[in-house]
């Protein structure tokens, strides 16, 4: 079940909000048990067998955590071993068995039975949760949780079971047992859930499109134009749709009284790579800065350990998004940009006019795009030839030219919100009530026009579901 659908839109979350405002605030135990049952429904609904494999990670980081908490010295080192061991033996069974072995197949011509394994939906960011929550305990940044069913709120809380943020337990652990939803609060937590759907649905459905069309063409003789157009909207697809998702999960949290940490900070106005991954999916990347970066050192041990680690952080992060090569080089490839502009490259792009700052994280970016998109290093290379002509070349640019004009309401919209303007004016002009209230109206509008597109749309797929 995604947010951006019928179902959800119109059947679970009036069921849910029903249910849980229905309880008196003063009944906070029965309102966490309303929002675990329906969270468990949810993922049930869309992942029965899944369901199992959540459970038995919830377990695994209770008792884990209860453990840890009661030892010291090497006994407390080992429970925390322990639990990130079998934490990681679940993800790499479900995830990446299959890469594997496949791997070990055809390195060493053998013929291991490759099982036919099916991943659980949203395996990857409950599971990062999970060890958080373990590490925090064994580096007492939190208190053991005592309460078997806070701990399973805590992972399960469906707004952000499948798609994240990655939410620290410190971030919710005082919301969990006291917690006061405001009307403040309720109408934020709308707008902004309205928001995300809007980008979702009338932004990177439409350009998903677009990017699904143009990449099932012949790549090798497809024009530069439309090699372009087709990898820009697939960077346009990428950033609204999991942006628009992660809206609609911090939107949802403040409606329940719960405030997620925000999880993309308009990353395409980056002038380096370096400030990219400080915008982009945030919560993932202080998750490996606080878990991984530092414990290895960071960048306290000189400048050639830091590179090190700055390598070892971004194969993980690759390998985090799914089991196939491309996404380990689709790592290797930003590792390798940030070990260069930690060593000279941001000296250099501070000299230069910020236009071309831009130009240069912009370009980078959309090449990292074609890595993360082809699954093998044949299609990358292929679809790179094309981009600048150094293909058979043979179609003409009449495919980018009727994408143009069919969604190009879409593409200068696209463009607009991936600029903080709206941001500054609702800083700017939020205690205004004319401004509100115009804000108010676009809201519903922009919620009419999401339905309505949803209600005549089949196409609304989410990336970030396969990880």
């Amino acid at each position: 079940m995604v947010f951006s659908s019928i179902i959800f839109l119109f059947y679970f979350l009036p069921a849910v909000l029903l249910c849980y405002f229905l309880v008196p605030r003063k009944y906070l135990r029965l309102r966490n048990a309303v929002l675990i049952l329906f969270s468990l429904f949810f993922y049930f609904y869309g992942e029965p067998k899944g369901i199992f494999v959540m459970i038995v990670s919830i377990v695994i980081n209770y008792l884990g955590a209860i453990f840890i908490d009661k030892c010291s010295g090497r006994k407390k080192k080992l429970f925390l071993i322990l639990t990130i061991a079998m934490n990681l033996a679940i993800l790499c069974y479900y995830k990446y068995s299959t890469f594997f072995l496949d791997n070990i197949n055809q390195l060493f011509q053998s013929h291991i039975h490759v099982p036919e394994v099916v991943m659980p939906i949203g395996i990857s960011f409950f599971t990062f949760q999970g060890m958080s929550y373990a590490f925090d305990v064994y580096y007492r940044t939190v208190e053991v949780q005592k309460n078997p069913f806070h701990v399973g709120l805590y992972i399960s809380l469906f707004p952000q079971l499948v798609a994240g943020p990655i939410v620290r337990y410190q971030t919710v652990a005082e919301e969990i047992s006291c917690r006061n939803t405001s009307l403040e609060d309720v109408s934020a937590g709308i707008r902004q859930f309205i928001f995300g759907l809007a980008k979702k649905v009338l932004l990177a459905n439409p350009l998903g499109l677009v990017a699904t069309e143009i990449f099932s063409q012949n790549i090798a003789t497809m024009a530069p134009l439309t090699a372009w157009m087709g990898i820009i909207a697939f960077t346009f697809q990428i950033f609204f749709d999991f942006a628009g998702y992660s809206d609609m999960a911090i939107g949802l949290g403040k409606v329940f009284g719960f405030h997620f940490p925000k999880n993309f900070d308009f990353p395409y106005i980056s002038r380096s790579i370096t400030e990219f991954w400080r915008r982009w999916h945030m919560s993932l990347g202080q998750w490996f800065r606080d878990y991984v970066y530092i414990p290895l050192g960071g960048n306290r041990k000189g400048l050639p350990r830091q590179l090190v680690n700055i390598l070892i952080v971004w194969l993980l992060t690759g390998f985090w998004h799914g089991a196939s090569w491309n996404f380990i080089l689709w790592g290797l490839y930003f590792a390798a940009i940030l070990v260069l502009e930690k060593i000279f490259l941001l000296r250099w792009l501070d000299k230069v006019w910020q236009p071309i700052q831009h130009i240069y994280a912009l370009f980078l970016i959309v090449i990292g795009w074609v890595i993360f998109q082809f699954p093998t290093f044949h299609e990358i290379f292929a679809y790179l030839t094309a981009m600048f002509g150094l293909n058979e070349g043979g179609d003409s640019i009449n495919l980018a030219v009727y994408f143009w004009k069919e969604y190009r309401f879409e593409w200068i919209f696209a463009a607009i919100c991936s600029l903080p303007i709206f941001s500054a004016l609702w800083n700017k002009y939020r205690g205004s009530q004319k401004f509100m209230l115009i804000t108010n109206l676009f809201t519903i509008i922009l919620l009419i026009l999401s339905v309505l597109s949803l209600v005549g749309s089949t196409f609304n797929p989410f990336i970030y579901f396969r990880f």
